[in-house]
Parts: structure tokens; C-alpha cells; sequence
């Protein structure tokens, strides 16, 4: 029952986390109406729990990432950092700046992301983070039958974040290029199984407009898939389809030079 519901949990987190906070709110990959978009972000507030993020600090904060991508202004790059913690804290200060107002982004950052006071103002509440917590507590006190089933109840309370520094600390780190980019950004893929496609890092940032991060044949973005659902449904509308394999002319694809250094090539 427990590694079923913390697959189940870490599964739907990180989806809503695509899917709402990264593509919707950062990106607008999509659009829906009003009742649709109420529905999708109470559904997040509630899926997340105690690492709820907000939507406004999100978005603007993956912004600055995507402009200052791996540079020193960079909110979580591990190019300046010595390990994912130090990262994880340079990335909260930062976040709880822009929730609370005391860091002002540049103003190219900002609108354009989903807002409900109501809502975001309770789940942004130590208050409601404690008794999510303690509702997960309860759940593992109830069903918890192996002690090492214990050892998973931290991660609950933290998981947002920690899927943060995993697609960031492994997505600038680790893994294959499809495109050449200013940045260091890598599609990781062994470990995007865990991600919903937010680990194809380089082909997201060399088109950071295209609503499916996979690229090659062998690459699939699930939280695309649902999207994709969703769409049928009629339940959003995707602003842009996605870009092929061969699409983004602009972003030249990587082939090693006779040194084996990586180097850009015009053309597929």
C-alpha cells in the first residue's frame, strides 16, 4: 500500500507541475477557460499539498532560468554550485523573495500567469503545509506495515522542490544533446521515467515553445500525452503545435567535430 502511494503521489506531483505550473503558467503552451483553469489549479493545490508551489513565483522564476540560463543570474544552475543542496537553497531564497515581494523581477517577467488569491494565499500557509504533513503522517501511521516504509513520509512534504533539483541539477548536468545551446541544459534520459518529460532539458530549451519536449523517435514526453488528452477533450487548446524533429532550423543539432568535440551542424 505505501510504495504505491508514494509512487502514486510522486507520479501526480510532478505531472501537475508540468503540466500547470511549467507549461501552462511559465510558457502558456496551452489555453483554457476560466472554470477549466480554477479546476486545474485548485486540482494542483491539492495534489501537491505541503510542497504546493505557487504559480506567479514559479513563472516568473523559470523565466529568469530560461534567460539567464546557466550564467551567474541563473536561479538554479549547477554549473555554480558544488552540490544539488546548495542549489535547492540558492532556488528557495530566491522563491520565497518572489512569493513575498521582497526580490522584484525584471518586468519582461512578469503577467501572463494564472492567479486565485484565495487559494494560493492558503496553500502558500505554513498552517496548511503542516496539516498536509500531518495528514500524510496519519496515512503512514494507518498503513505503514515494513519500517523502511517510514523512511519515504519526508519526502512528501518536500517533493515539489526535490523534483525541481532533480530536473535541474540533472537536466544542466547529465545526459545527451540534440541541439546546440548557449546553455549547458542535457535530456537525461534514464531518468525522465520519474519526470514526465521534464528531463529532456536541451530539447526544451532549444525550443522552449513546443508543448512536447521529446525530439527524437526513442524520446516520449508523457505529460505531452495528457496534453495531447486533454486537447481532445476539448477541455484546453494548445497554442502552437509541437516542432518535429527537424523543425527548429534555428537551433542547429550537435555532431562531433575530428577533435570529438561537439560542434553545431547547419542541418539534420
Amino acid at each position: 500500500m505505501i510504495p504505491f502511494a508514494f509512487a502514486s503521489h510522486w507520479s501526480l506531483s510532478v505531472l501537475f507541475q508540468s503540466l500547470f505550473q511549467h507549461r501552462y503558467a511559465a510558457h502558456r503552451m496551452y489555453t483554457m477557460g476560466p472554470r477549466t483553469e480554477r479546476a486545474l489549479h485548485l486540482s494542483t493545490a491539492l495534489v501537491q499539498g505541503s510542497s504546493f508551489l505557487d504559480p506567479r513565483a514559479y513563472a516568473i522564476m523559470h523565466r529568469e532560468h530560461h534567460a539567464f540560463a546557466d550564467t551567474e543570474r541563473d536561479p538554479h544552475s549547477p554549473a555554480h554550485h558544488k552540490n544539488p543542496l546548495r542549489m535547492m537553497l540558492q532556488t528557495a531564497r530566491r522563491y520565497a523573495g518572489l512569493l513575498t515581494g521582497s526580490i522584484k523581477s525584471e518586468p519582461r517577467f512578469l503577467g501572463g500567469y494564472p492567479e486565485w488569491p484565495a487559494v494560493d494565499r492558503l496553500f502558500n500557509q505554513w498552517t496548511t503545509r503542516v496539516a498536509f504533513g500531518a495528514l500524510y503522517t496519519l496515512f503512514y501511521k494507518r498503513f505503514a506495515t515494513r519500517r523502511w516504509h517510514w523512511a519515504l513520509l519526508p519526502m512528501h512534504f518536500v517533493m515539489g522542490p526535490v523534483h525541481g533539483a532533480i530536473v535541474n541539477w540533472c537536466g544542466h548536468r547529465y545526459g545527451y544533446r540534440n541541439f546546440a545551446s548557449r546553455d549547458e541544459s542535457r535530456n537525461t534520459l534514464p531518468m525522465d521515467v520519474l519526470c514526465m518529460g521534464e528531463l529532456f532539458q536541451n530539447n526544451h530549451h532549444a525550443r522552449p515553445a513546443s508543448p512536447d519536449f521529446a525530439a527524437k523517435r526513442f524520446e516520449l514526453d508523457p505529460t505531452w500525452q495528457v496534453m495531447r488528452l486533454l486537447a481532445r477533450l476539448k477541455l484546453i487548446r494548445i497554442a502552437q503545435a509541437p516542432q518535429g524533429e527537424q523543425a527548429a532550423r534555428g537551433r542547429a543539432p550537435l555532431r562531433e567535430n575530428s577533435g570529438g568535440a561537439l560542434a553545431a551542424s547547419p542541418s539534420l
